[in-house]
Parts: C-alpha cells; structure tokens; sequence
C-alpha cells in the first residue's frame, strides 16, 4: 500500500501531546513508525504489539530508548498513572473497545488518549466523507507516493501488521467513549477513520 493511511494522520496525532509531557505508550505499535515519532520529540515511548515479526522489524530499525513488547495490551500490565501520553493508531478494532478504560487508568493526570480508529459508517456525514470524499482523494495520494517510489529506488519491504475489519459503527463508537471516556471527543476523519481524544482529569 504506497499510500498509508494512518501515516498520514501523525501529524495530526503528534498535536495531541500534551506539553511537557515525558513518557508515552505506542499500543499496536506495528514496526514502530510512530513511536520512532514520538520519540524523537523527546519522550520515553514503549511500543507494545501482540504480533511479533512486527515487534522484530520495530527492533531492528529503532535507535535506542525505546522499550518494545511483545504483548497482548488486554493482558498486559499497565502501571496505574503513568503515562503522559497513549496513542493507539489502527489498532483498537482488534481488541474489545472496553479495553480503553485499562488505557485510561494508566493515563497520568493531565495525560492524553489519542485513538485513530476503524469504525463503519452510521450517519449521511459519515458515507459522504468515506465514501464520496475520501476515493477522490485517495487515488491522487496513492498515484503521487508511488511515483516518489519509483523515482526512489521503491518502496520500503518491511513486516506488515495483520489487518482486520472494524465490526462497530460510529455511533456505538460514540455511545462507547462517552460512556468509558466521559469528556472525550469523537470525530471523523478522512480515509476512513476517526480521531478520540480523552485528557484525564
């Protein structure tokens, strides 16, 4: 896929940092593109994926300090109050989205859940962004990154995470977060995703 999806939003996720934040918790962390991200702003990041030939690649192409497991987050051990920041990039679709009150209790106060999430469409907004919008500009996107590509020598080969489709729609998504993240925002992004944002009280 020359055009990741995700990729695309780590601008966007690295915004929700909260200032003067030090530690934070990649979950689902794949190869370990955006805990690289997050530790080059200078924070103590743990990648933590339950797959693990992507656990390997994430190893293998990361510089020091940063911690990877190999781990199902639903079992794992979590310290209460720790983290500054949780991200959580394509990856909550996997597992129960109860899971998010573990996450949440391992917020430190003031720290930031930030979900990019997989859900089906269950609102007119959610079919014309993701169904009319997004094609139109997907197909551009995929064209120009693969150009780039060829002009590159190729595309990088590296392990892929295993895929699966989401099996909740957007509006129980919402029911979910406001019930486990009370305060938390929901809203739809292109591409088919979504962005939750819970800050601990």
């Amino acid at each position: 896929m020359p055009f990741n999806h995700n990729d695309h939003y780590h601008p966007l996720l690295l915004r929700q940092v909260p200032a003067r934040a030090r530690t934070a918790l990649d979950v689902g962390c794949g190869t370990g593109k955006f805990t690289r991200r997050l530790a080059a702003t200078g924070l103590a990041v743990e990648g933590v994926d339950p797959a693990r030939e992507v656990i390997e690649a994430a190893c293998a192409t990361s510089p020091g300090g940063i911690t990877y497991r190999c781990e199902d987050i639903t079992r794992a051990e979590l310290p209460k109050g720790h983290y500054d920041f949780i991200s959580c990039l394509a990856a909550l679709h996997h597992m129960p989205f109860e899971t998010v009150t573990k996450l949440r209790r391992a917020l430190a106060p003031g720290g930031v859940l930030a979900v990019l999430g997989l859900a089906l469409p269950s609102s007119a907004w959610d079919l014309g962004k993701w169904l009319l919008a997004a094609p139109l500009l997907n197909v551009p996107a995929r064209l120009v990154v693969a150009a780039g590509d060829r002009l590159n020598g190729g595309g990088d080969h590296v392990a892929v995470a295993p895929v699966r489709d989401p099996d909740l729609s957007m509006a129980e998504v919402r029911r979910g977060s406001a019930t486990l993240l009370p305060g938390s925002t929901v809203r739809t992004l292109l591409f088919w995703r979504y962005l939750l944002v819970y800050r601990a009280g």
